[in-house]
């Protein structure tokens, strides 16, 4: 999907323990399996060829089906800021799925017992703790050697949505338009899929993000934010 995974474990037999390594194995084969379905930058992908308009619904893979019913909910519950149809090029899922996939890989590590894990997919994390916080930096949009934030991540998901890694590609689907005065929204909450959804829509709405997010999406707040000069 255009981007970099990383995956951390953190815990006492990680380096000798059997059942590490098909677990992680099992992280990553779940990810592929992703971007094969889900990538707009692939041509053989279920999502090119529905930006196409040549794959039926009666074709599309499970995972396809759900993650258009997301979307779907997605845009009902944040006011049409998060539309992936009325992206440029077409349907473009990537504000949903990249959250959506790395919760999905995450969940072959509960097969791990006594472990904490913390998968970093291009910027957009899940994490679960059973000793101490995860510390994540918020990297600044104006300097990608300087942090926005130090935050801290337990158990949940922490995405970011802004121009630093694509460029500004992100629209208002009300009025068409890019944001004009922010560079980034972090949002932070209980799952990656609706951190990332709401940091996607907040960035897309501009304005009050972090009331908005408040209101819209109790138990998500919002992190980290950078406005425009």
């Amino acid at each position: 999907m255009g981007t970099q995974v990383s995956l951390h474990l953190r815990g006492p037999r990680v380096d000798t323990d059997p059942a590490v390594e098909p677990a992680v194995a099992a992280v990553f084969g779940h990810l592929r399996t992703a971007d094969e379905l889900f990538s707009t930058f692939r041509p053989d992908s279920q999502v090119t060829a529905i930006r196409r308009g040549g794959l039926p619904r009666d074709r599309w893979h499970p995972w396809v089906t759900e993650v258009v019913a997301l979307c779907e909910e997605a845009r009902e519950r944040t006011d049409g800021y998060f539309d992936p149809w009325c992206l440029p090029g077409g349907f473009d899922p990537s504000g949903l799925v990249k959250g959506w996939a790395a919760e999905g890989a995450a969940a072959h590590l509960t097969r791990l017992h006594g472990y904490d894990h913390y998968l970093n997919a291009g910027g957009d994390i899940t994490a679960s703790t059973h000793t101490g916080p995860w510390r994540v930096g918020i990297e600044n949009p104006r300097d990608p050697h300087d942090f926005l934030a130090v935050v801290d991540l337990r158990t949940g998901g922490l995405a970011t949505s802004g121009t630093a890694a694509r460029g500004d590609h992100i629209v208002d689907p009300h009025t068409g338009r890019r944001t004009s005065n922010l560079l980034s929204v972090t949002v932070r909450g209980p799952t990656l899929v609706w951190a990332d959804v709401n940091a996607t829509a907040a960035f897309a709405r501009g304005g009050n993000v972090s009331r908005w997010v408040a209101t819209r999406a109790p138990g998500y707040e919002v992190a980290a934010l950078a406005r425009a000069p």
